[in-house]
């Protein structure tokens, strides 16, 4: 499935593990921990213990999904490589 498959869907192509890893990038642990107060973001974070509260939290996870989409609309953070 192409983006063309899915033209309205911003995270199309996107892995979980790839939202977090440039969020973390490009707003840091602290910031995100701000932005959506959990323990995987405050408390030693990883790329790996975020995942896994992640997959098993849909709540959590639609707000990191609905940030990454914000923060690609208001800033271009990720380039399509298409």
């Amino acid at each position: 499935m192409t983006a063309q498959d899915q033209p309205n869907n911003p995270l199309h192509g996107y892995t979980l593990e790839q939202i977090v890893i440039s969020l973390s990038d490009y707003y840091g642990w602290d910031e995100l921990a701000e932005r959506i107060p959990v323990r995987c973001f405050m408390f030693d974070p990883t790329v790996k213990s975020s995942l896994k509260f992640l997959r098993r939290t849909p709540w959590a996870r639609k707000k990191i999904e609905d940030l990454f989409v914000y923060t690609l609309e208001k800033y271009g953070v990720e380039d399509d490589e298409e």
